[in-house]
């Protein structure tokens, strides 16, 4: 899409969004307001009109044409992160496809990372966006890549959970592509063989936060996760694991697996949450992700539950946790080292085809800011 002048009328952009749509498969909705020189407000109320009309589809920060829509992007176009069309050079380079579930989200430094390391690698990215938990919508995309891109390889987080993802993860080890699971890990066939992937250690980012959360004195550290997350159960395992290696209060300790932050349940199961916690003397909590965090201080400070003075918090994913008042400390995995190191792992994979199956696990980091800063008896 290219700035125009005078300014489009409504219906004019909403024409010239559709015809790059048609063009791309997916866009971002920064991207759309870059290019067409509006806000991206106006460009929501347009997506919105669209959208109702059953022209498009939304998904994870951006839009893509409507499932089963006869009309496909007539080729594949290389996205760098600024959104920009791949140079002719780059266009001559094998595609390597890349799904993820979202594209605002926690993904975008690890398409980042992926992206730059592609050149090296002598290969361009064809970026899809999907969904979290849309099983079809995802192997729509993949098809779609192999169909019309001629892909070479693959990088994926597909879904882990819920009906037919094992069968979906059969299907993508089952290809004659390579293929890397990103930020995602998964056993196929009678013997529960690993898929090829590259994800964060979420275990080990769980434990830095319950060692420094025990390091200010805390001896009952609560947890709180999502059941639609697929990195909850290891997570959580951290969590428990660390807390009796420390020899921390687990018996009585509250554990609450929540539904989404979106949905109408999540108020009384917070509610809940932090009444257990302050009945037991929970004085700390790790909360995954940044999204529940946030929306659990917010809670407790309509409550008049002080954060950290009564319940210190740790978030997990830093994507939004230092913009929250207070600050969130947070464990931040290296999302951007994910992409790169998924990208370089594919492509040794293509070199040497009977090579080992890689499992590479990233450590996380602990950022300490003013959620957790204080000791509850200060």
């Amino acid at each position: 899409m290219t700035l125009s002048e005078p300014p489009l009328l409504p219906d004019q952009r909403r024409e010239r969004l559709l015809a790059d749509l048609r063009a791309r498969g997916t866009l971002r909705v920064s991207e759309i307001a870059r290019a067409l020189g509006v806000t991206t407000v106006t460009v929501r109320r347009d997506i919105a009109q669209l959208a109702d009309e059953g022209a498009i589809e939304r998904v994870h920060g951006g839009i893509r044409l409507p499932r089963g829509a006869d009309a496909q992007p007539p080729s594949a176009v290389a996205v760098e992160d600024s959104g920009r069309p791949a140079s002719l050079d780059e266009a001559a380079r094998p595609a390597v496809g890349m799904v993820v579930p979202s594209l605002d989200y926690y993904w975008p430094e690890i398409v980042r990372g992926a992206r730059d390391a592609a050149p090296d690698a002598g290969v361009r990215i064809v970026l899809r966006g999907s969904s979290y938990d849309d099983i079809a919508d995802v192997r729509r995309q993949t098809s779609w890549l192999l169909e019309t891109a001629g892909i070479q390889g693959l990088l994926i987080a597909p879904p882990t959970l819920g009906d037919g993802a094992a069968q979906l993860i059969d299907w993508l080890s089952g290809l004659d592509i390579p293929v890397v699971f990103v930020e995602r890990t998964a056993t196929v066939g009678a013997y529960h063989e690993h898929v090829e992937s590259v994800s964060t250690d979420h275990a080990f980012g769980a434990s830095l936060a319950v060692r420094h959360l025990a390091a200010q004195g805390h001896r009952r550290v609560g947890f709180l996760a999502s059941a639609s997350s697929p990195h909850t159960p290891a997570v959580q395992r951290g969590w428990r694991q660390t807390a009796a290696d420390l020899g921390l209060e687990l018996d009585g300790t509250p554990e609450v697996i929540s539904p989404d932050h979106r949905d109408p349940r999540w108020g009384d199961a917070i509610d809940r949450g932090i009444d257990a916690w302050l009945a037991t003397g929970t004085t700390a909590l790790l909360a995954h992700s940044d999204r529940e965090a946030i929306s659990l201080v917010a809670r407790c400070e309509e409550r008049g539950v002080r954060v950290p003075r009564d319940l210190a918090v740790v978030a997990f994913d830093d994507e939004v946790a230092g913009l929250a008042n207070p600050a969130l400390s947070a464990v931040r995995p290296a999302k951007y080292t994910i992409g790169e190191t998924a990208m370089q792992l594919l492509c040794r994979r293509v070199q040497d085809p009977g090579r080992p199956v890689h499992r590479v696990l990233i450590s996380p980091q602990l950022i300490v800011r003013d959620s957790s800063s204080v000791h509850p008896s200060a």
